[in-house]
């Protein structure tokens, strides 16, 4: 554990809770955090999480703007639910850069474990646009994603990351008891 690793799951914890809570500074804070989270899975061999914190950082400038000037009154977001059919593509587009980013990684690079670690990134990513979006279903996928990961941490070594990854589960699980009872759910 390192003093960049323990700065980096602060700004994660402090990100994710303000993010439950619907507050916009939730993105230039997780903005912080992914780019210091990048340089740490290198450090690791954990391509494909590097990759992924890389594109957060593009998702949390998106998620920032979709959250203070999105939606239809350019106001920002509300909170909705996804339907079946754009769930289910997006989950499988999730699906297909998952094999992708896997044949990849196991391919071409020396990644500690490259199925599993594209796997994480690529449903990590739908997730992500799902928040960006204020959709309420991002809360079960980043529960499940979390979920995983910690297992992944702790096989690292990187204990700190796993705890974090624990807690974002836990906050997770607020978030979604939270947003559905969101102003904009309730019809």
């Amino acid at each position: 554990m390192s003093g960049l690793e323990l700065f980096a799951a602060a700004l994660g914890v402090i990100a994710v809770w303000l993010t439950v809570k619907q507050n916009p500074w939730c993105w230039p804070i997780g903005l912080v955090m992914v780019l210091l989270y990048s340089w740490i899975f290198f450090e690791v061999k954990l391509y494909s999480d590097m990759l992924l914190q890389v594109i957060y950082a593009g998702l949390q400038l998106y998620g920032w703007w979709q959250w203070t000037r999105g939606g239809d009154s350019h106001q920002g977001r509300q909170v909705t639910r996804l339907g079946r059919g754009t769930m289910a593509r997006d989950l499988a587009i999730g699906a297909v850069a998952s094999l992708a980013l896997g044949a990849a990684m196991a391919h071409w690079t020396d990644a500690a474990q490259p199925w599993l670690d594209a796997a994480l990134t690529g449903f990590s990513l739908v997730a992500q646009w799902w928040m960006a979006q204020k959709r309420v279903q991002c809360w079960s996928l980043w529960i499940a994603v979390d979920v995983i990961f910690v297992g992944l941490f702790i096989y690292k070594a990187l204990y700190l990351t796993a705890g974090l990854y624990a807690l974002f589960t836990l906050l997770a699980v607020q978030g979604l008891r939270e947003w559905r009872v969101a102003p904009a759910l309730r019809t």
